[in-house]
């Protein structure tokens, strides 16, 4: 009624997708909190592998009796030391987002729960211990000792087969979220593209009827001059 229409940026700062997007801009401390079930699934798998590491590594260490209990020592110390870096990571991220003293959203998308810091920690953790289970399968094979080497063996293939499930976890979860980010960007694309035809058509159409405006104002000048005339 009085005169306002609304113009297609008005119509885009409507969209309820934009306007998250701009409220996320504005407010950092929200970046903490995107993709929240991603951010729970790495959280839970990390506190799943602080405790598995950590009650391997104390049982390992609690079972070193005698000097041929030397890898036990060793393994326990490293499973130990590896979940403590988990933990680590975990209690580092929730102290930078209390504290509140990281404004880069890069920075918060590689400390957050669920960024890009907690699979290549996971992965890191995964071929640490594949290593120190692919070392005890050597020493096992290696040595004359017999129940000494049969638990060694057992061990060290218990370590392999659990950091290369941890490996392949990773990698499919990135290969996962790789092609869920792709799936998204290819929807953004196309409802760019179907709103770029639809302000197009619009604007095609108001060209339209000013053009036929303006002819029939000419007629109506090139008449009024003739009867004049």
């Amino acid at each position: 009624g009085n005169g306002w229409t609304a113009t297609p940026d008005t119509r885009l700062y409507m969209d309820p997708s934009l306007m998250q997007r701009r409220v996320l801009e504005d407010q950092v401390e929200l970046w903490w909190f995107r993709e929240p079930r991603h951010s729970l699934l790495c959280y839970c798998a990390s506190v799943a592998l602080i405790l598995v590491l950590g009650l391997g590594g104390v049982g390992l260490l609690s079972t070193t009796t005698s000097l041929s209990g030397e890898w036990r020592l060793g393994v326990g110390t490293t499973l130990c030391l590896l979940a403590l870096a988990v933990l680590l990571k975990q209690l580092l991220s929730s102290a930078i987002q209390d504290m509140n003293c990281v404004r880069s959203r890069r920075w918060i998308d590689q400390l957050k729960s669920g960024g890009r810091a907690d699979p290549a920690l996971i992965l890191a953790v995964g071929l640490a211990v594949m290593l120190c289970g692919t070392v005890l399968l050597c020493v096992a094979t290696a040595s004359s000792q017999g129940d000494d080497s049969w638990e060694m063996l057992v061990s060290g293939l218990v370590l392999i087969a659990a950091g290369a499930g941890m490996a392949l976890a990773v990698i499919g979860y990135s290969m996962l979220i790789y092609l869920k980010r792709r799936r998204e960007q290819r929807r953004r694309m196309m409802m760019r593209m179907s709103r770029a035809r639809r302000l197009g058509s619009q604007a095609a159409r108001v060209f339209t009827v000013s053009g036929g405006q303006m002819s029939q104002a000419r007629r109506e000048t090139s008449s009024s001059r003739t009867s004049l005339i």
